[in-house]
């Protein structure tokens, strides 16, 4: 079926919002690179970053990383891996973690900006497998922001992503390529990836702690997860909170949508968390869980979760315009509108949707929406080209088979999915008109009801039986919880309908325009009258 949308298979353009400098099969350097010249600039860099890091300041922490990081990269390595982790290690003592931080930076720079040979894509799991080693089994004395440690658990995921992309491609692959593959058979194995994000999750006993601060025994979201008395590092318990995130992650690329709800499952997205604090994690987390709600049946609960979180975006966007994650907000954001308007098509629960939220979707989707309703030819084109579009970039964890002829598998995770998905769609083709002839009665005979439906009374007990199936999901505590506006129930060959009434919330709309007569008056008064 024939889409407008391309399904992007995890490219480095999707992920970063800029094309690679290099070609095809490794990072691209200019011919004067010297990856054992250190500038002046970032002998500064690393000096101080080293210094603060010693002295766990986070704030100056946080400025380095977010800010003087990027901007040496804009000017300085554009085109460029940073220089080599062993010219910068005469500067900071030779110390082994900063190193292994140094690095991991140095790996999603050449993500960034380059495009990774096979070799390198190695060598950033090795990096990662010593890192989530040293805060495993070492001593780990840092306080690190919160920014970074989400970034390594989103990179090690993104990464373990592209390699599985990159290695099912491999009519492209050159000979050496394809040793290399055989070679390092383990790097990135799917194991391995769910084996260290689990690690963390237990060693940091992070479940415990969110369980003991419900009880009010321990603070953990009040402070964000640092530790500003006792001075203990944050790095362990961090990286396991948001190692739920993570797998989560994992198990959504690899189609597993009740594990990875599962996984998340300690904590409450219903809730403020520490899940808030980084924008990226924020909308990371609410993607995943929607789509896996999505995914599940589940399209209340997904419509609710899309509609506070785009309602966030709305509002605070414009204050992370300087991000350097900003491009990835925004693509999040329209494909988390592509999933709201596929969730509300195939259950209409506009009343959980804000004004100003269903206004931007009506904008970019009543179009589509409206044949989607129709459940022909051109609607399941409707739906293949929304999924394909907002869709995770699914994956196939499995390792290649290296013999001739080779093929490219890169995209059979993906189209399994989508025939999962549109196989569910199908199956919803009648209901849509039964709920229209529902909607327009409060009781009905089942004769009477399939004479407007064309069809004879058994195959009208079938339909609505399916009806009531396809309406109800199993929430995660196993309950049955229903998903459409209306119900009903059958008694003596009458189908009496019950409606569910939405609360009409005028202090709500009040409120709104309150504030907007203020803003207006308020611009009034700054302008000055000659």
């Amino acid at each position: 079926m024939a889409s407008s949308y391309d399904y992007d298979d995890g490219s480095l353009e999707s992920r970063y919002g800029r094309p690679p400098s290099a070609g095809h099969g490794g990072a691209s350097t200019d011919l004067g690179y010297d990856p054992n010249f250190v500038p002046d600039s970032v002998k500064t860099f690393v000096v101080h970053l080293y210094r603060h890091i010693r002295e766990k300041n986070v704030y100056e922490i946080h400025q380095m990383y977010e800010g003087s990081f990027q901007r040496l990269s804009d000017r300085m390595f554009r085109d460029n891996p940073w220089p080599s982790v062993e010219a910068i290690a005469p500067y900071v003592d030779n110390d082994h973690v900063f190193c292994l931080l140094y690095r991991e930076m140095w790996f999603r720079h050449v993500y960034a900006r380059l495009s990774p040979t096979g070799r390198q894509r190695v060598e950033s799991w090795d990096n990662y497998c010593s890192l989530f080693g040293v805060v495993l089994h070492g001593v780990v004395n840092m306080q690190l922001p919160n920014q970074w440690l989400w970034d390594m658990v989103d990179e090690f995921v993104y990464q373990f992503q592209s390699y599985c992309q990159y290695r099912a491609k491999l009519k492209s692959k050159t000979e050496e390529e394809l040793q290399l593959l055989q070679q390092y058979d383990q790097a990135w194995n799917v194991y391995g990836v769910l084996n260290y994000l689990q690690a963390l999750v237990e060693k940091s006993a992070i479940i415990e702690i969110l369980e003991r601060e419900k009880e009010g025994l321990e603070q953990f979201t009040a402070t964000d997860g640092y530790d500003y008395e006792g001075g203990t590092s944050n790095v362990l318990k961090m990286l396991g909170y948001y190692s739920m995130i993570g797998l989560l992650r994992v198990h959504c690329l690899l189609g597993d949508y009740h594990t990875g709800l599962k996984c998340l499952a300690p904590i409450d997205i219903s809730q403020q968390g520490v899940y808030n604090v980084v924008i990226g994690s924020h909308i990371s987390t609410v993607y995943h869980y929607g789509f896996a709600n999505l995914m599940l049946r589940r399209y209340a609960e997904a419509i609710r979760e899309f509609n506070k979180i785009l309602l966030y975006i709305l509002k605070f966007k414009q204050y992370h315009q300087k991000s350097p994650q900003y491009d990835q907000i925004l693509k999040k954001n329209e494909q988390m509108y592509a999933l709201l308007a596929i969730c509300l098509s195939l259950c209409p629960q506009i009343n959980l949707v804000e004004e100003n939220v269903n206004s931007q979707l009506r904008d970019k989707y009543n179009e589509k929406m409206t044949k989607m309703l129709r459940y022909d030819d051109e609607a399941y084109a409707v739906y293949d080209e929304l999924f394909t579009y907002a869709c995770p970039k699914f994956i196939t964890p499995s390792a290649p088979v290296l013999e001739e002829p080779l093929t490219n598998y890169n995209q059979d995770a993906y189209r399994l999915q989508l025939k999962l998905f549109l196989y569910e769609v199908k199956q919803q083709q009648l209901l849509s008109g039964v709920r229209s002839f529902l909607k327009l009665y409060s009781t009905i005979s089942i004769g009477k009801l399939a004479a407007y439906m064309e069809v004879d009374e058994p195959t009208l007990r079938t339909i609505l039986m399916t009806y009531k199936h396809k309406m109800h999901a199993v929430d995660s505590d196993g309950k049955i919880i229903p998903n459409a506006d209306l119900d009903y129930y059958i008694s003596e060959d009458i189908v009496h309908v019950v409606e569910s009434k939405p609360i009409k919330r005028y202090s709500d709309y009040f409120l709104r325009q309150v504030l907007k007569f203020e803003e207006t008056i308020s611009e009034l008064d700054r302008i000055k009258l000659d």
